[in-house]
């Protein structure tokens, strides 16, 4: 088993968080910073509603799951706990936010929020057509729904502090890219991928805008991770170098720059946002190129895949391959880290999550 080393000023923060999470205990009965959480997006952060779809995007199987909570195989595209998972828990909440598809979604566990993300889904409207998921807007008007439901169970005015006062967390961009855009001649031979980037920019700010409409003050987004760094994105187009892809990893960079900036516009545009985006890049791509650093022993390929085209659908209990200790490993599957690695990322974004309930 990896040993993962901590450095300093992450012992400073996880203390930091653990006096925050003390102060807001009552009678010795720990209360979560903020009332709920919602979270929309792709695959990063579904916990199941694709289960509930007809995709080939699905990960309810064994070995997805095998080292989460009762070794089961939720809907979540890890071997155990999401980044996500990791930032629930820091800020205070016991349980997760139920998939809104889920017959879980109902009474009184909505009053933790839903999770509205779907595998495959991205800024792009027909990124999520191709997989047969659910598409951004799909999951704001799932959304309004869920926000009619809690009025009748919490009132009016209580629903509306919910709404207002709780976190909304954002992943999205990576399948656009990988699982559109670079397989997609109707996409590359139309535009380059800086262009197709600041399409996917102006969605998102759209999305931005639309989910404040409907309440939302306190937003996290995250950025891409280095998509070229992905064992998918290896095996398929780094021409048999092994190594990051660094023209993917460009693009990257230049829709990070872009999402910093038009995040700052939106803030300075909509009276009482505090958004935040979530650096995911440079933690990822700091495991990638010095795993060891950091207590794993794989950074290249995924414990779980065929060592060809590591998708969600060729990782199963048939596959050959698949490790023994997924916690050496900084990826699971060929598009998303491992539950060890999921949490040194949620670790490094603390601070920033901090900045989002104060």
């Amino acid at each position: 088993m990896g040993i993962v080393k901590t450095s300093p000023w992450r012992l400073d923060v996880l203390l930091l968080v653990a006096s925050v999470l003390a102060l807001s205990s009552t009678n010795g009965d720990s209360q979560p910073l903020v009332p709920a959480m919602f979270i929309f997006g792709d695959s990063v952060v579904d916990v199941g509603n694709n289960n509930n779809l007809e995709t080939l995007v699905k990960s309810n199987f064994p070995p997805y799951g095998r080292d989460f909570i009762h070794n089961q195989s939720t809907g979540r595209f890890c071997n155990g706990k999401l980044a996500s998972d990791f930032t629930g828990e820091n800020l205070g909440f016991t349980t997760y936010p139920p998939p809104i598809l889920s017959k879980e979604a109902n009474g009184k566990n909505l009053l933790l929020g839903a999770n509205f993300a779907s595998g495959g889904s991205g800024y792009y409207e027909t990124t999520a057509e191709i997989y047969g998921t659910i598409s951004l807007s799909k999951q704001l008007a799932y959304y309004k729904e869920y926000q009619k439901k809690l009025v009748g169970i919490a009132g009016k005015s209580n629903a509306t502090s919910i709404i207002t006062g709780s976190v909304y967390l954002l992943s999205s961009g990576s399948s656009d890219f990988v699982q559109n855009y670079y397989v997609n001649p109707l996409l590359y031979e139309e535009y380059t991928p800086y262009q197709f980037s600041d399409i996917l920019i102006q969605a998102y700010s759209h999305f931005i805008e639309e989910l404040y409409k409907l309440g939302a003050r306190k937003i996290g987004v995250s950025t891409l991770p280095p998509i070229g760094c992905l064992p998918a994105s290896i095996t398929i187009f780094s021409e048999d170098s092994n190594k990051c892809v660094d023209k993917m990893n460009k693009v990257a960079e230049y829709f990070n720059k872009k999402l910093n900036a038009t995040s700052i516009t939106l803030k300075s545009k909509l009276s009482g946002l505090n958004i935040v985006v979530l650096d995911i890049y440079k933690p990822l791509y700091d495991l990638v190129q010095k795993p060891t650093d950091y207590g794993f022993f794989e950074a290249r390929k995924a414990c779980c895949g065929t060592g060809l085209v590591e998708t969600s659908y060729l990782c199963n209990k048939e596959s050959p391959g698949t490790c023994k200790n997924a916690s050496e490993y900084v990826f699971w599957d060929g598009f998303h880290p491992s539950e060890a690695a999921n949490k040194l990322i949620s670790d490094d974004l603390l601070v920033d999550g901090i900045a989002l309930v104060s």
